[in-house]
This record gives structure tokens, sequence and C-alpha cells, in this order.
């Protein structure tokens, strides 16, 4: 979301794949219900769990992950090190 956090364009495409676009405005939220949600996902959340799902590589192991990727190969989160 480098550009802004709107999504313009249609919802048909989503429809017609059964995909559920699900968010959270948090903005709007008061600070305090913020501060709990936060304060209970430091509490609940297995960092574990999150590290198995989130993999790092390098700027050069892009092109072929997004190989991988348009092949349905890969699950989690990956983030890119451009430093790396």
């Amino acid at each position: 979301l480098a550009q802004g956090a709107d999504l313009p364009g249609s919802v048909l495409p989503f429809i017609l794949r059964n995909v559920t676009l699900a968010g959270i405005d948090s903005v709007n939220a008061p600070y305090s219900a913020r501060e709990q949600a936060w304060t209970r996902l430091a509490a609940d959340l297995d960092l574990g769990k999150l590290a198995r799902t989130t993999q790092m590589i390098s700027l050069a192991e892009v092109p072929a992950l997004a190989g991988q990727m348009l092949q349905g190969r890969v699950q989690g989160r990956t983030v890119v090190d451009v430093n790396a």
C-alpha cells in the first residue's frame, strides 16, 4: 500500500472467486480499545507459530520466489531484506 490504503476497482473479481475482503478500520476506534487489542495480541500471539509462517529472503531471491508464488507453492509471509 505504498500509494494509499484505498482499493480502487470492482469487488466483482473477489465475489466470483468467493474471496472475502475483511479488514479492520482501527483508526476510528477509541484509543483505549486499540490499546486493549494490542495488549491482548502481545499476550496471546504465539511467536513460535508466527516465526514458522514467515521467511526472509534477499532481493536477489525475489525472481525465483515470484515463480513459486505464481505456481501456488508459497505459503505464509515473505519478508524481503533489501540490504542482504
